[in-house]
C-alpha cells in the first residue's frame, strides 16, 4: 500500500476513538450523554444550516472542517467541561500534545493543514472560526434548553458563566446571540441557571 493513504486510513481509525468521548451534554429529550463525534456533526450541520446568520460572509466549507475537527484534541485530552474551572487551566497544554501526536499520523502537508484549521479555530480571530465557535457554543445550549436545563442545574451554572462563554456567540452571530439570550433569560426565570 502506497505510504500517504496508509497513514491517510490509519488516522481515519483513530479518529474513530472520538465516538468514545462522551460530553456533560445530553441528547435532546434527556437522552444519554452525548459523544464528541455527535457534537462535531451537529454543529456541522447546524453551521450550514445558519450560515445566513453570520455576521460576515464565510467560507462554509472552512467552518464545516473546523467543526467537524475541532474535538479530535479531546481523544487524548478529554472532554473539558466548558465549566469545569480547575480542568480549563490544563485545557491548552493538554489539547497541544494531543494535537501534535494525533495530527502527526497524518503525511506532513495534511498535518499543516489540520493543525493550521484546528489553531484557527481556538485563536477566534477569523469569520470563520467566529462562527464556528458560534456553533460549538449554540449546539449544547439548544440541548440542555431541549431537556428542561437538566445539565446547569446538575453543575450549578450560573448566569455569569453562560454568559461568559456565549461571548464567543455573539461574535460568529449577533442574530443567533439574541436567540440565546432569550434562552438563558427563559432558563434564568425557570430556576434552571442561577441568576
Amino acid at each position: 500500500m502506497d505510504e500517504r493513504l496508509k497513514k491517510q486510513l490509519i488516522f481515519a481509525l483513530e479518529i474513530d476513538k472520538e465516538k468514545e468521548v462522551f460530553r456533560q451534554t445530553h441528547l435532546s429529550g434527556n437522552g444519554r450523554n452525548e459523544n464528541d463525534a455527535e457534537h462535531a456533526w451537529h454543529m456541522a450541520i447546524m453551521a450550514y444550516l445558519l450560515r445566513e446568520y453570520a455576521n460576515q460572509q464565510v467560507d462554509i466549507a472552512k467552518v464545516l472542517l473546523m467543526c467537524l475537527i475541532h474535538d479530535i484534541v479531546e481523544i487524548d485530552a478529554g472532554d473539558t467541561y466548558a465549566y469545569d474551572a480547575e480542568n480549563l487551566k490544563t485545557q491548552k497544554a493538554r489539547e497541544d500534545a494531543a494535537k501534535e501526536r494525533i495530527f502527526s499520523i497524518l503525511p506532513d502537508d495534511q498535518k499543516a493543514e489540520f493543525i493550521a484549521l484546528f489553531d484557527e479555530f481556538e485563536n477566534c480571530q477569523t469569520p470563520e472560526s467566529k462562527f464556528a465557535h458560534a456553533m460549538d457554543n449554540l449546539q449544547p445550549l439548544l440541548l440542555n434548553n431541549s431537556n428542561g436545563g437538566g445539565d446547569w442545574r446538575e453543575h450549578g451554572v450560573t448566569a455569569a458563566q453562560v454568559y461568559g462563554r456565549q461571548k464567543k456567540t455573539r461574535l460568529g452571530s449577533e442574530s443567533l446571540y439574541q436567540i440565546t439570550d432569550e434562552i438563558i433569560q427563559e432558563n434564568i426565570k425557570k430556576g434552571n441557571i442561577k441568576g
